[in-house]
């Protein structure tokens, strides 16, 4: 990623631009027939150079020009001919994200990988289900993990429409409406790079399309850094079902040596708000005035660039927290017991509700006798002593009630829409 946006790529992606509008431009006539070859063949820059003829033209695409213009001799004067800078910056701006977004779905493809084997793993590792942060009902670890794999599904076709939205290009002139910029050559440009023409443009590709693409990347972000935290919540002394994997050596805190914090996952939850700041930037830079100012200029130098590394930074990250993630089976049936049967009082009260209570006397009568649990009395004995109950539901019934297996039985079809033919 570091790569896609360097200064090297990026020039160079200019330059396989200006080379596709020359070939445009000779294909339609607009200059000699013979030169595209020349230009391809001389064409070349340096980046020194350019910062030094930057510093005099104050104008990064003309100090480009002008250096690749030098190197190319008499048929430099075709470089360039035309168009204006934002046709090629925004026609290469375009493939550059494009080559971003493929990196991302790469990542993306990386950790899904990683949780379907967890999941798979851990398809019938029961635990208990948290909702406000308090015991709920059971599910299983891998149960969890068809979650965020089914998430992340999502996140890559969000991926993949922002990619198409955003592989446009455009050779339509200064403001636009092809001025002096044919439009057949401009599908020329654009078919030779693989892109679309923007339907209509201004002076620059509407920003739109990029800050559709920041959004997915700020909501995929923000699934990042869920998962992360689930991580470092159940890492908790108090509960500590699961552990970033802890290297030999390690220090866990300059002043405590029996610490192991899980600084991997906090690192991906606190890059997530940069990226999702950034997306506002973006989205900020949607509105310019009239056909175009200047003011989307700077903000993208730094957000989109910025965002496509700390995105997929954060996708390798949480993908090796993930692949060396430690899972401690037997504390999260520990844990899962702690409030003995409690989690199965819904199963309870349908069941009451079954035999013909109202729903309002079967919740009071499965209420009191869960109030005795958490008195320290148990669930089951509480449920078998009080007659109203006995007379309804027989002890088998009330067993039955309490089998963890009948309140998984459906498991199989979540792993099946999740995963489909893949389920095992």
């Amino acid at each position: 990623m570091s790569a896609v946006w360097s200064e090297q790529n990026k020039f160079q992606t200019w330059l396989e631009v200006e080379i596709a509008i020359c070939e445009g431009m000779a294909q339609y006539d607009y200059i000699p027939a013979n030169a595209p070859a020349i230009i391809r063949e001389r064409a070349r820059f340096e980046i020194a150079r350019i910062n030094e003829l930057e510093r005099e033209t104050r104008h990064d695409v003309m100090a480009f020009v002008r250096n690749v213009a030098e190197n190319v001799g008499e048929e430099g004067r075709w470089v360039h001919y035309g168009i204006t800078s934002y046709d090629v910056v925004d026609t290469a701006l375009a493939i550059r994200l494009r080559q971003s977004v493929d990196l991302i779905l790469e990542g993306c493809n990386e950790l899904m990988t990683v949780i379907k084997r967890l999941a798979y793993e851990h398809k019938n590792t029961p635990m208990i289900g948290r909702t406000h942060g308090i015991h709920a009902e059971p599910i299983t670890f891998g149960f969890k993990l068809c979650n965020w794999y089914a998430e992340m599904q999502r996140h890559r076709e969000r991926l993949q429409r922002a990619r198409e939205e955003v592989s446009v290009g455009k050779v339509s002139g200064a403001v636009g409406i092809h001025g002096n910029a044919d439009p057949r050559v401009e599908a020329f440009v654009c078919e030779r790079l693989g892109l679309k023409p923007d339907p209509v443009s201004t002076q620059i590709i509407s920003r739109d399309r990029h800050a559709t693409l920041m959004n997915a990347f700020a909501v995929l972000a923000a699934s990042l850094e869920r998962f992360a935290t689930e991580v470092r919540n159940l890492q908790r002394t108090e509960i500590l079902e699961l552990q970033e994997a802890f290297a030999a050596g390690q220090t866990g805190s300059s002043a405590m040596p029996h610490k192991r914090n899980p600084w991997n996952c906090e690192t991906v939850s606190g890059l997530a708000r940069l990226v999702r700041a950034n997306a506002l930037t973006i989205l900020e830079s949607v509105c310019t005035w009239h056909e175009r100012d200047l003011t989307n200029s700077s903000v993208e130098r730094i957000a989109l660039p910025d965002s496509c590394l700390l995105v997929h930074w954060m996708l390798k990250k949480f993908t090796t927290i993930m692949d060396g993630l430690i899972v401690f089976p037997e504390q999260m049936v520990k844990n899962l017991k702690l409030m003995g049967d409690l989690p199965f009082s819904e199963h309870v009260m349908l069941a009451l509700i079954g035999k013909g209570l109202s729903r309002e006397h079967a919740y009071k009568l499965v209420q009191r006798n869960a109030a005795k649990a958490w008195e320290g009395q148990g669930f089951l004995e509480s449920l078998l002593a009080d007659s109203e109950v006995r007379d309804v539901l027989s002890e088998e019934e009330v067993r039955q009630c309490l089998n963890l297996q009948h309140h998984l039985r459906h498991l199989n079809e979540t792993y099946q829409r999740v995963f489909g033919q893949e389920n095992d």
